[in-house]
């Protein structure tokens, strides 16, 4: 597709438990707005189902839905949003119109856990495909064809792509236009939307290991001075000492209160640590790793790699905040769009939070 003077036919499809809002909203920001300045070709967008009406989206908000399956035979790309429902079957009919649109050489974009229904309609099988990792192993499980990658931010198969969780959805759709349309019209449409242009690494950087809590009191004051000593050589026998204990009984009551290891309670907070002064401060990656007990660059980027999948400079470019004069947040918001489209035959109102991701 590089022909921007034809009129592209684009259809999110709704209804039996498909239309996310959140997809609907990244969907909505690419395809329903006039972004022609953009480099862009002028989209015909517009919401489909089976039974045209009106559809709830998974946060309980109603759309109406004008259009029907018979759009799909026009449609040079259809977005699949995510299913609140993965369990349940979608209608013969839809599986049946979206293997239609693949095989007549449209495109399909899928969010999130909208991948289970590429899947069911076979589309899938022999085929790489991302979606939100809480559900990856599910999708896995039930289409053994499919080559699941829990890590990834999307999978781009050519005619099919496949997004992972919430904001990769966006990834996904800046992907598409960025292949499609060239890497000047990505980078002006993500400025407009306030998102990074491309994101490096995967999910593994966005997934937060919980850090088990603490209900006993003596772990509890031990952990605060080892949260606040993170520079410091650590080890079992320096906390159990301060706890009075043995270090074999140390270690048996911390993982018993705890759930976890000393060892694997220190990377986490070593690794929250690290993240803290990677995005709020100016502090060189060997002064991070210093201050969060890794001794070394190196170790920083070893321990990061692993965990997050991304380099710590990576994530500094990724998430920093400008710093201003005074260290204040300094950050340029450009006037919301003037010309809004909105989802052609009906005005659906979808405001889309861009937070962080997975």
């Amino acid at each position: 597709m590089v022909d921007v003077s034809r009129t592209l036919v684009v259809s999110v499809l709704a209804g039996n438990g498909t239309l996310g809002a959140f997809g609907l909203g990244s969907a909505s920001e690419v395809f329903g707005y006039d972004n022609t300045r953009f480099g862009l070709p002028t989209f015909d967008y517009a919401l489909v189902a089976e039974v045209p009406g009106p559809v709830r989206t998974d946060t309980g908000l109603t759309v109406l839905v004008e259009h029907g399956l018979d759009r799909l035979a026009v449609s040079d790309v259809v977005v699949v949003t995510a299913r609140h429902d993965t369990d349940s079957a979608c209608p013969p009919a839809v599986l049946a119109a979206l293997r239609a649109v693949h095989a007549r050489g449209g495109q399909l974009i899928s969010h999130c856990s909208g991948a289970f229904v590429l899947a069911e309609a076979g589309l899938l099988d022999g085929r790489r495909a991302a979606t939100h990792w809480r559900v990856a192993d599910d999708l896995a499980a039930r289409f053994p064809a499919v080559d699941v990658d829990p890590r990834v931010l999307y999978v781009d198969e050519g005619s099919i792509i496949t997004g992972a969780g919430t904001a990769a959805g966006v990834d996904a759709l800046l992907h598409w236009v960025r292949r499609e349309y060239g890497p000047g019209a990505a980078n002006a449409l993500a400025r407009e939307m306030v998102v990074p242009p491309h994101r490096d690494g995967g999910q593994a950087q966005y997934v937060d290991t919980p850090v088990a809590r603490c209900e006993d009191d003596l772990l509890g004051d031990v952990l605060g001075w080892a949260q606040e000593h993170l520079a410091e050589d650590l080890t079992v026998e320096v906390l159990a000492r301060r706890a009075l204990m043995s270090p074999r009984s140390f270690a048996r009551r911390f993982k018993d209160t705890t759930g976890t290891t000393p060892h694997a309670w220190l990377l986490a907070r070593r690794l929250a640590a690290a993240e803290t002064l990677l995005t709020d401060s100016d502090a060189p990656v060997e002064e991070v790793a210093r201050l969060a007990g890794f001794g070394t660059a190196a170790g920083l980027r070893e321990h990061f790699a692993r965990r997050r999948g991304i380099s710590p400079r990576a994530y500094r470019q990724a998430f920093r905040t400008r710093l201003g004069s005074g260290g204040a947040a300094a950050v340029q918001l450009d006037g919301h769009r003037a010309g809004a489209g909105g989802v052609r035959g009906h005005q659906a109102e979808v405001e889309a939070g861009m937070g962080q991701p997975a």
